[in-house]
């Protein structure tokens, strides 16, 4: 068994190591984003805090807000949050939801006041951490494909390659050979042109109608540590800067199915990814008050690219009761093909950098009782690069994402109202554009490992915010409620005459912060 296992092992690394490919531009994009989510107060601004400061979740938008600070301050938040999808296919409607609990932030700010006799008045120090993006999420779909099929898709990506190599006992372990082929020719769903000729064309299951069947289910999350040290020099300018270290958990599941119309040939292909790694960054930020006279602030920030190690873990298993027999597919009682039977799990080892984010911001305060704040943030995923493990940049995934992603625009604004000097009522609202453009796609190259064909293009992004604070001596209490929606294009393969899937996505979150300030 060990010597089994053994082989395994060194049959997944001897295919890593020839260059298949198992990342997608998806994926990048996915880890690249972050979502409206910190304090209760923050949240309940829309994230419109930059300038105005004094916040523990400025740590990581513009870690100069920390600077204005001028008593120690220790929190953490926490809630629950429900996530419903509605999807369209043709008419056929499905609906998913999913309810979790989440730790949202736990932080602490030390602030040391220095003097009254010099241009510098405090030196504070910070950390923080947040979840930066949840992934939790399910999504279903089914409907009348037509005349497409995912055994389409198969067919196509088995385009110039050998009967004779697809059918070896050793396909999956072929550096020329993509699990979607080998797993597919081996049930017999898709079929050669001209089975007399080796290299060749193929096509997809012959002469039936498909009708589909899709579930994926999604999990995890990005965790921020931020590490921050902040001055304040004169009470006119505050200068930040933050060191954030990152723990990436992500795990899709996929199940797609298809019976064919007219007849008892049918399949189900389950398809599984998990990542993992960790990555850092840091982030600097100014916070200017031009006019001695008036609270008025202005502030700019900016974070570098996070640097993520990080690794995929990917397999797949298909079971159907289709076989071939002189060139046509016939009925089995059963076949089922793990591909952890074939090589093992394959783990690829690989980087990511993120796209440098930029961020101008402005707030304004009347006495004690009015904030008001706005921020543009600016990122573009078009310039994300994928790289080896040992540095060498992914040419073909990073053209992809050139051609395919685009910048994101996001715009927040938000409010704090004191009825009384110990409550407090708080707007916001937050806005980002599209990370797709649209026409992206997922194009996994002829010899990838993946055999999820799923992909979805999201559209912008609005989140409309609510809050209440209370503060009684050193303590305080501040609840928020957020509601994000957005809108997505689906499709659970590429076949280019398959109809998009609308998708509709809400999510519902309630913040609770408790804190004490010393």
């Amino acid at each position: 068994m060990k010597a089994i296992n053994l082989v395994k092992i060194l049959s997944c690394a001897l295919l890593v190591s020839t260059g298949v490919n198992a990342q997608t531009i998806y994926e990048a994009a996915k880890f690249s984003g972050s979502d409206l989510n910190g304090t209760a107060r923050f949240v309940g601004m829309g994230g419109a805090m930059g300038a105005l400061g004094a916040d523990i979740s400025t740590i990581g938008t513009n870690p100069a807000g920390i600077g204005l600070y001028r008593s120690n301050d220790i929190m953490t938040s926490f809630g629950f949050n429900n996530v419903s999808t509605k999807s369209n296919f043709n008419g056929s409607i499905m609906d998913a939801s999913k309810f979790n609990g989440s730790f949202d932030n736990i932080g602490f700010v030390y602030s040391s006041k220095v003097g009254n006799e010099t241009s510098l008045k405090y030196i504070n120090f910070g950390f923080n951490y947040k979840k930066l993006k949840s992934f939790d999420r399910s999504f279903s779909m089914q409907g009348n494909l037509g005349q497409s099929s995912q055994t389409g898709q198969m067919a196509n990506s088995s385009s110039d390659l050998s009967i004779k190599d697809l059918g070896a006992v050793n396909a999956f372990s072929n550096g020329d050979i993509g699990w979607l082929s080998a797993i597919g020719w081996n049930a017999g769903l898709f079929y050669p042109v001209n089975p007399n000729q080796d290299l060749q064309k193929y096509i997809q299951f012959p002469g039936y109608e498909s009708y589909g069947n899709y579930y994926s289910k999604e999990s995890g999350h990005i965790g921020a540590y931020d590490f921050n040290v902040s001055l304040n020099l004169s009470d006119r300018v505050y200068l930040g800067f933050t060191l954030g270290a990152y723990d990436l958990n992500y795990t899709k599941n996929t199940s797609y199915s298809e019976a064919f119309t007219g007849s008892d040939f049918r399949y189900q292909l389950n398809s599984f990814a998990s990542t993992k790694g960790t990555g850092i960054d840091i982030k600097a930020g100014v916070i200017v008050r031009p006019l001695e006279d008036s609270p008025f602030r202005i502030g700019a920030s900016f974070a570098s690219p996070i640097f993520y190690k990080l690794t995929l873990n990917s397999g797949a298993i298909l079971t159907s009761n289709t076989r071939k027999k002189d060139g046509k597919p016939i009925l089995v009682p059963s076949f089922d093909m793990n591909t952890y039977n074939e090589v093992g799990d394959c783990i690829t080892d690989y980087q990511l950098q993120t796209p440098w984010k930029y961020n101008l911001s402005m707030g304004y305060t009347i006495g004690q009782s009015v904030a008001i704040g706005a921020e543009y943030e600016y990122q573009d995923f078009s310039t994300s690069k994928l790289l080896d493990n040992d540095g060498v940049k992914k040419n073909f995934e990073n053209d992809l994402m050139k051609n395919m992603l685009q910048g994101v625009h996001t715009l927040r604004l938000g409010a704090e109202v004191k009825l009384v000097p110990e409550f407090a009522l708080r707007a916001g609202y937050n806005y980002s554009s599209a990370a797709y453009k649209d026409n992206s796609y997922k194009l996994l190259p002829l010899n990838s490992v993946r055999t999820d064909t799923d992909y979805s293009n999201e559209k912008s992004i609005n989140n409309y915010t609510l809050g209440l604070g209370y503060k009684a001596s050193n303590f305080y209490a501040d609840i928020a409620y957020q509601y994000s929606a957005y809108k997505e294009d689906f499709r659970a393969f590429d076949i280019e005459d398959l109809p998009m899937t609308k998708g509709n996505n809400d999510k519902q979150q309630v913040i609770v912060t408790l804190g004490y300030r010393f």
